[in-house]
This record gives structure tokens, C-alpha cells and sequence, in this order.
């Protein structure tokens, strides 16, 4: 990351993700207080209309929505930041009835040729 200073200075409020919350680098390794980051949110929820929700749940959301989309499971779990695919696919591995549906279509398809 060799132009990573250049892009700070560009830019103090680039965010780049920790292993446990999200850290601005204008200000090094200090977290970002939760409590500050829930305000901001809401605030922004509130500017545009949007019911507020949990980060949590748009965390949720977001997991459940690519592992629907058919996005690999190890995909997933590196982009939320898992250390293990079983916690991805425990907690978020929620088979929906179009998932079920599609599957069993498929091998239908199999079996039927």
C-alpha cells in the first residue's frame, strides 16, 4: 500500500475495516466510538428518509443477500470477517424456500436425464 498516505491526505475519512470495528486512518488504529457511529447512522437515516435499523441487522442483511445470490460461503466469510466458514454458515446459513426450490429443480434435472 505504498499510496496509501497519498490517498489519507486526499481523502482524512477514508475507512478501512479492522478485525473487530471500523477505524478511520486520518486518526491511525483508534476505533471509531459505537455509540458515535449508531448517531451518525440514524442521522443519516433520518436525512434520507430511510426507517432506522441496527448496523447489525444491515450486517445480517448483507450476509443472508450474498449467500442467496449464490456467492461462494468462503467469499462471504472473508468479506465480513470471519475466521472460520462455520460461523458464516451457522448463523447466516439460513436455506430460504426459492433456495430449496432451486436446488431440488436441479436435481430433478439430474435424475431425470
Amino acid at each position: 500500500m505504498a499510496d496509501q498516505p497519498r490517498r489519507v491526505a486526499a481523502d482524512p475519512l477514508i475507512w478501512s475495516v479492522g478485525a473487530r470495528s471500523p477505524r478511520t486512518e486520518s486518526v491511525g488504529t483508534n476505533p471509531i466510538e459505537p455509540r458515535n457511529l449508531t448517531r451518525m447512522f440514524r442521522a443519516l437515516c433520518a436525512e434520507h428518509g430511510i426507517r432506522p435499523v441496527r448496523l447489525h441487522d444491515l450486517r445480517h442483511t448483507c450476509v443472508s443477500l450474498l449467500l442467496s445470490l449464490g456467492v461462494h460461503p468462503r467469499v462471504v466469510m472473508e468479506i465480513v470477517g470471519h475466521s472460520a466458514i462455520e460461523m458464516t454458515m451457522n448463523v447466516y446459513g439460513h436455506v430460504n424456500l426459492e433456495t430449496q426450490r432451486r436446488a431440488l429443480d436441479g436435481l430433478d434435472g439430474v435424475l431425470s436425464a
